[in-house]
């Protein structure tokens, strides 16, 4: 099985963010071929980082690092559910991604992203170089939710489109094939 972090990259009330990542992990549970972490940044509240040493030294010095440290070393591969902030991604999801280094390095990422007319595009294209240079290796499916809010029922569930199935589900596919072509690269 491969281990998948779903990260739920907005912290924000009311963020619509939630529902789409509660639709991937029922998705992914779905699936099978996942041992499954949720991650909502809300939840952990990482502060601003904090960390007194550069990450690729591994040596922080606060729990709550040492922890988040722990959970990402642990997965195989991410999906980052996220919104696009004007043209970019999340202020939360840059300081977790910053908090740590070499824990994401030749590992897959895929996106889930959510926004106006884009869908998010611009805010997965502004994180790449930043996925770079931690050494994570995007997919090149991506799930982009137009206008998501539109896809929210009137007890807040996101409703997926067919479209948005056949993504996730071809993105799910390519995070198997990399996690497993890297792993070696890993030991």
């Amino acid at each position: 099985m491969t281990r998948l972090m779903i990260i739920v990259g907005s912290v924000r009330e009311g963020r619509i963010g939630l529902p789409i990542a509660q639709w991937v992990l029922k998705e992914a549970e779905a699936d099978g071929r996942f041992d499954i972490d949720f991650a909502d940044l809300k939840e952990i509240a990482l502060p601003l980082m904090d960390e007194p040493n550069h990450p690729r030294l591994r040596q922080y010095t606060k729990d709550y690092t040492k922890a988040w440290s722990a959970r990402v070393d642990a997965a195989e591969a991410y999906i980052f559910v996220q919104p696009e902030y004007n043209y970019s991604f999340t202020p939360s999801l840059k300081n977790a991604l910053d908090y740590l280094h070499q824990e994401w390095r030749r590992k897959p990422v895929g996106t889930v992203s959510y926004g106006g007319i884009s869908g998010g595009t611009r805010g997965v294209v502004a994180l790449r170089p930043v996925q770079q240079a931690l050494g994570l290796v995007p997919t090149s499916s991506n799930v982009e939710l137009a206008w998501a809010a539109q896809q929210l029922d009137d007890d807040g569930a996101f409703q997926p489109r067919e479209s948005n199935e056949r993504m996730l589900h071809a993105q799910f596919d390519e995070l198997v094939a990399l996690t497993d072509a890297l792993r070696p690269l890993r030991s």
